[in-house]
């Protein structure tokens, strides 16, 4: 193995392993693809979490899969880790380079290869954007439902990665529910297939085990995408209340009839203050809370589950509610929501996005009591944006990152947010991943045998590490360490002896 050296401290260039990568990378790529000037490596620094920076020794955009497989061979040879970037909207750090690595952004990898409306289903390259694929798709009668909140620029590929879910996860399903096939690049530098594009393979399920692994069991360069019919009817119902807790009164409610929405989204008053700042969304005035509820399927279904869900929301107290049909109404209504991450920097110099789930019937309680810790640190206020359907909470932490403890005092109940969620039965993630920013959470989720588990796993796909290292886990194990025993320097193995395990 190679000795790849971090970014030199005189003037930030490349040195050891990463530099002699160069003119491979270069001859792989072309010169203008291959970026290594410090002051343009320092674009690629994070991802959507700030927090956490690190400049990469290189950083690769490819065209092609075949330049992913041969950058990824260069880089395993070397001896260098390396990391996939799509987009770069990620939330948890799970795109953080390495200073002794490359970094491959596949962001110029967005073509829609195929779309077959007989077969329902879409072949992308990792580069294509969420709102993209269902642009792309809907002249045939179709659209693509995940939809994070960022699908107008996150990646299919990252989406992959995390295993993304947004606004409509709650009916339509996460990303694994409608990827059928990927075309990835293991960490040895292997072009390969996982799943037959049918959604039904045979044998161990390597794709689902893939989908959600952070991008650390190899790269994504092909996705094959499930499609689904445009509804006939689609309706947006917007219910405002006094409280969080009315609002969750009145999900439990629908939710208890035996109906399943698109969406339920809620928000609380401080996230509505937030977006009518940015866009203007005008909510009802005075709200506590706000909830999105949407419906869609045949027209006769909609019409019947929107006179229950007004019927459940007036049960619960709603003050106003309004109803829209019309694409640009139903847009407007969900204007608010979908800014709502951007939208709390016009009410804040700095903020934590944080990403728990607790059980349904827990909301009111759990929310009680963020309202507290909140209360509790001076400066530090805590606006709620949530899909209310599924319990997965965006809880976002405002703070003042110009005043002298303000960052500590926000990441204190950031992650007192997070031990609410475990105590509550529920996750230290929904949706955007584990990354750097949670792995020290992982041990109070998982004990030592199920941490032991997901590293096998990791280590049959990547026992040498060099993929997106220093993710997920706390204390990642290296192939072939005894499970169980943490002291000492573990024992190096070659890939050939995992067998044994």
């Amino acid at each position: 193995m190679g000795t790849p050296l971090a970014a030199s401290p005189d003037n930030g260039a490349p040195t050891g392993a990463c530099a002699a990568l160069i003119p491979t990378l270069e001859g792989i790529c072309g010169a203008d693809h291959v970026i290594s000037e410090p002051r343009e490596l320092k674009t690629y620094e994070c991802d959507g979490l700030t927090a956490h920076r690190t400049a990469p020794a290189l950083v690769v955009l490819p065209e092609e899969a075949e330049q992913v497989a041969a950058i990824v061979r260069a880089c395993a040879e070397a001896g260098v880790p390396f990391v996939a970037r799509g987009s770069g909207t990620g939330l948890s750090g799970g795109a953080l380079p390495r200073s002794d690595g490359v970094l491959i952004v596949t962001s110029r990898m967005r073509r829609v290869l195929e779309v077959d409306p007989r077969s329902r289903r879409a072949i992308v390259e990792p580069g294509v954007t969420n709102l993209a694929v269902s642009k792309a798709v809907e002249p045939y009668g179709f659209f693509y439902a995940p939809d994070p909140s960022s699908q107008v620029v996150c990646s299919v590929g990252g989406n992959v990665a995390e295993n993304s879910g947004g606004a409509h996860c709650l009916k339509h399903g996460f990303t694994v529910h409608h990827v059928t096939g990927l075309e990835i690049v293991t960490p040895d530098g292997e072009l390969t297939w996982l799943g037959d594009g049918t959604g039904v393979s045979p044998g161990y399920d390597l794709l689902g085990a893939f989908t959600g692994s952070e991008g650390t069991l190899g790269i994504v360069t092909k996705v094959v995408v499930k499609l689904t019919p445009l509804p006939e009817m689609v309706r947006t119902l917007l219910a405002a209340f006094e409280s969080t807790s009315q609002g969750g009164t009145a999900v439990s409610g629908i939710i208890g009839a035996g109906i399943v929405p698109a969406a339920i989204e809620m928000m609380d008053a401080l996230a509505i203050e937030a977006a009518e700042a940015a866009v203007h969304c005008n909510y009802p005035a005075g709200a506590g809370a706000v909830l999105v509820v949407e419906l869609d399927g045949p027209a006769s279904e909609v019409e019947a589950e929107a006179a229950a869900v007004r019927e459940r929301c007036e049960q619960a107290g709603a003050g106003e509610i309004r109803s829209a049909d019309d694409p640009a109404d139903r847009a407007r209504i969900w204007a608010g929501r979908k800014s709502a991450f951007a939208a709390v920097g016009r009410i804040s110099p700095a903020y934590i996005v944080q990403d728990g789930v607790v059980p349904r019937t827990a909301l009111s309680g759990i929310l009680g009591r963020i309202a507290e810790l909140s209360s509790a640190r001076e400066g530090v206020r805590v606006a709620n944006v949530f899909h209310a359907g599924d319990g997965n909470l965006h809880p976002l932490v405002l703070f003042d990152d110009r005043i002298e403890g303000a960052g500590e005092a926000a990441e204190e109940v950031s992650g007192a947010i997070l031990d609410l969620c475990i105590e509550a039965g529920g996750s230290i993630t929904g949706e955007h991943g584990v990354g750097v920013d949670k792995a020290k959470y992982m041990p109070k989720m998982f004990g030592p045998t199920d941490l032991d588990t997901m590293q096998f796993l990791r280590c049959a796909f990547n026992p040498r590490n060099l993929c997106n290292p220093g993710k997920v886990f706390p204390t990642p194990r290296l192939c072939g360490e005894v499970p169980g025993v943490r002291h000492g320097p573990p024992p190096a193995v070659a890939a050939g002896e995992l067998e044994q395990f």
